[in-house]
């Protein structure tokens, strides 16, 4: 094999490589903006107010909660589960602790099951839409907003459904800079 022919070989494997890394970098924030919009993968809607219309049938919506493997907080739903109306305004909490002595800070991945329900589980205000961080030893009560579409009854594949879970997990993340700017102690301040 001529050294041409090698050089063309390697800039092709260069190139695969850099091409499949540049997708997989790209896979999971288009596939995060995708269930957002469309509601594939059990991802809930957004919404700045509730329903308009709230009708007489009931659904259960539980409540989940997990942390991931690093992840120091104590983090449990306040409530397991609720009935409401569909089209009914919800409000649930979800209460998190801070065991450690070092402020933790903390995003929330969450996602709702069935699947199909995703598309029909809108919520107005959430905690998980901001990060969070827990100063050592605190304890909070964070609130989550929502309400079941009631186009959810006219679905084919959802129409059938009494039963939606919300589940969240919460993972670690670096702390803001507010937060490390407010840890650095004062000039000429020393902590011993």
């Amino acid at each position: 094999m001529s050294r041409q022919a090698n050089h063309k070989t390697a800039a092709l494997a260069v190139g695969v490589v850099l091409t499949m890394g540049s997708l997989a970098w790209a896979s999971v924030p288009f596939y995060d903006w995708f269930c957002r919009v469309t509601g594939f993968g059990g991802e809930p809607g957004v919404a700045t107010a509730g329903s308009d219309v709230v009708l007489d049938r009931t659904i259960t919506i539980r409540f989940d909660a997990s942390l991931a493997r690093d992840m120091p907080w104590q983090f449990r739903p306040a409530l397991r589960q609720m009935d409401l109306k569909i089209g009914e305004t919800g409000l649930a909490f979800y209460e998190a602790y801070n065991p450690t002595d070092r402020p933790v800070a903390g995003s929330a991945s969450y996602n709702v099951t069935p699947y199909q329900a995703g598309a029909f589980f809108t919520k107005i205000d959430c905690f998980c839409f901001e990060e969070q961080v827990l100063q050592p030893g605190e304890r909070v009560q964070m609130p989550v907003t929502f309400y079941v579409d009631p186009d959810m009854v006219t679905d084919r594949d959802a129409r059938h459904l009494h039963q939606i879970t919300l589940s969240y997990t919460f993972y670690e993340i670096d702390l803001p800079q507010q937060a490390r700017t407010a840890l650095r102690p004062a000039a000429g301040a020393s902590y011993n």
